[in-house]
């Protein structure tokens, strides 16, 4: 079939290949739309020009993925002959690539047919079906020779599902998305027919549909079991593509918790000027993603209105400028019925017990410490990790990661040097779990145990009144380099003081101010040297921060406080186990390393 649209005529590949080998920064995509490859290379930021096998294959899936959005938002705008013409050439395009295999897939994956992951043809066939669905809303004449295409994306959905539950994996991502193609793809094989669609057992509520998925893969305390933001986010809004039509009113009041639970995990984490914090394995920052977050936040705000997420919104708005492809008006509406009731703002202080975070918010400085599961094949080496955030300023973000292809960064974020976690003899921490040890309205405790053989960590973190205490106590059977991390998103001052504690400045739109002091009478060194900068850009370089002890216990104590909080810190001592605060004004607080 002559190509229509532009289309590519290949299979894609595995997007995370679409990476600079010797940077480490995703490449730039050139135009999606275009079908054609980047001439002399996919370019990097740094100036290289990529250009293999696995880079094309990469950039194909890109181009496929951004047609099949394309033709959603055309059905959408009533361009009813150019979507028609771009699915019937997608039509022809599956059934080519289908009959021939995916042999060059790699061997982990979950094998596809239109790319080399079942999950990308997922999330690819999602699109698919919904640009059918809306244009079977205005007709169906031109439409039936789709039919049989969409039975094959369905089929597919299904083979791959059963794949994966025959593994025993029903709460992987993979069957958020196998399901919500199943359902798209069903709902718009029965519209084009005219008839009512009936695979709501199959695909919803039947014992591997999503419900059933969402029962077993996200935790009591609302989170998507691998403790990533992103992954998080990435059910969830396979759940919500594929309630399309559905009243909230009507689906199983467990399933509405969960939905509800999820979304009020993102508004949780969210900053007061909508930075969403890339925990664990997630991409840091790219063009895509802040489609991803509009089209999420666009769902949730219609299922459970939240305020926070307003602000997520507003924020990937900005970074996609006039390039959102319409996606405001063409998720309105989405449910048949109305929203459920708006959630309670969250408290200072909220703690995620089986994900193994903690938030607390006050000042003008929005922290997390990390303390939980390390989240499977997604998880990082990085037990209380503490993460520092203005309203729009990432002072000490989770770094996330690069694209999975290029192995030397991806390791590098993964690991313990990467975060603002604790180390001892330099090592790194084992995938590990930590708990928490206590809670109350304006702080958190948690330690671990098992991240060096026999060495124990405790973190407390305190909201004061106008400042946040950290409280970092590590100690060991024998005596151990201990180190304690700082590894800033942002410019950072460090000034040694004599006789005093160390002061950090932290910039951005927002600045902080650190003071850092340790237990008295044993030795530590502060060194700053330069450091990779978080991973949407590994050659960023920023100052990282070790403060390093050989001793059998030591405490680190910091102390942060937002330039516009008030009044200002002017003392920090640390006396045995009580760290001193004072103020301008003539207040001091007192805080105990564990209480």
């Amino acid at each position: 079939m002559a190509a229509l649209t532009g289309m590519a005529r290949e299979r894609g590949g595995w997007w995370h290949a679409y990476v600079c080998p010797v940077h480490g920064v995703e490449l730039d995509h050139g135009d999606l739309l275009s079908g054609v490859f980047p001439a002399g290379g996919a370019r990097c930021a740094h100036g290289c020009r990529v250009d293999d096998e696995a880079v094309r294959g990469a950039w194909t899936v890109l181009s496929h993925q951004a047609w099949a959005r394309h033709l959603r938002v055309l059905a959408h705008r009533g361009k009813r002959a150019e979507a028609v013409a771009g699915l019937e050439e997608f039509a022809a395009l599956y059934a080519e690539l289908a009959a021939d295999g995916h042999g060059e897939a790699q061997a982990w994956m979950l094998r596809g047919r239109m790319f080399h992951q079942a999950l990308t043809d997922a999330i690819w066939a999602v699109n698919i079906g919904h640009a059918v669905i809306t244009l079977a809303a205005e007709g169906t004449a031109d439409l039936a020779p789709l039919g049989p295409f969409l039975d094959e994306l369905e089929r597919a959905a299904s083979d791959a599902r059963d794949v994966l539950t025959g593994r025993g994996q029903l709460a992987s991502n993979y069957t958020a998305w196998l399901n919500a193609a199943g359902v798209a793809a069903g709902r718009a094989a029965a519209a084009v027919r005219g008839l009512e669609w009936d695979g709501a057992k199959r695909w919803l509520d039947g014992d591997q549909g999503l419900f059933a998925h969402l029962r077993v893969a996200v935790a009591e305390d609302g989170w998507e079991w691998e403790g990533s933001t992103y992954y998080h986010g990435f059910v969830l809004r396979a759940a919500l593509l594929a309630l399309r039509g559905t009243n909230p009113a009507q689906l199983p009041a467990d399933v509405v918790d969960v939905l509800a639970a999820m979304t009020d995990v993102l508004a949780t984490i969210t900053t007061a000027g909508g930075i969403l914090p890339a925990l664990h394995d997630g991409p840091y920052a790219r063009h895509p993603l802040a489609l991803e977050w509009l089209e999420l936040v666009s769902l949730a705000q219609q299922l459970v209105p939240s305020e926070p997420l307003v602000a997520v919104a507003e924020r990937a708005r900005r970074e996609l400028g006039a390039a959102d492809d319409g996606l405001d008006g063409l998720l309105g509406g989405w449910f048949a019925g109305p929203p459920l009731a708006r959630r309670a703002p969250a408290a200072p202080v909220t703690v995620f017990g089986a994900a193994g975070y903690a938030v607390l918010r006050g000042a003008g400085i929005h922290a997390l410490l990390d303390f939980g599961p390390h989240g499977g094949s997604h998880g990082h080496r990085d037990k209380l990790s503490l993460y520092l955030y203005g309203e729009t300023t990432a002072w000490q973000p989770d770094p996330g990661q690069v694209p999975y292809a290029h192995a030397v960064f991806r390791d590098h974020y993964a690991s313990t040097a990467a975060h603002p976690a604790f180390s001892a003899d330099g090592g790194e921490q084992a995938e590990c779990t930590g708990a928490p040890l206590a809670a109350d309205a304006v702080s958190v405790t948690a330690e671990v145990t098992t991240a060096y053989e026999g060495v124990r960590a405790v973190r407390r973190v305190v909201l004061g009144d106008c400042y946040l205490v950290d409280l970092l106590t590590v100690s060991g059977e024998r005596p151990h380099r201990f180190a304690a991390h700082l590894r800033p998103g942002t410019a950072l001052d460090v000034q040694a003081q004599a006789g005093g504690p160390v002061r950090t400045t932290w910039y951005g739109e927002q600045t902080l101010h650190g003071w850092h002091t340790h237990t008295a009478g044993v030795p530590v060194r502060p060194a700053a040297r330069p450091g990779p900068g978080p991973a949407d850009d590994p050659q960023r370089m920023c100052t990282h921060v070790d403060f390093t002890a050989e001793s059998e216990r030591i405490v680190f104590a910091s102390v942060y406080q937002a330039s516009a909080a008030g009044p200002a810190v002017t003392a920090v001592r640390l006396d045995g186990e009580e760290l001193t605060v004072e103020l301008a004004n003539g207040a001091s607080a007192r805080f105990g390393t564990e209480g």
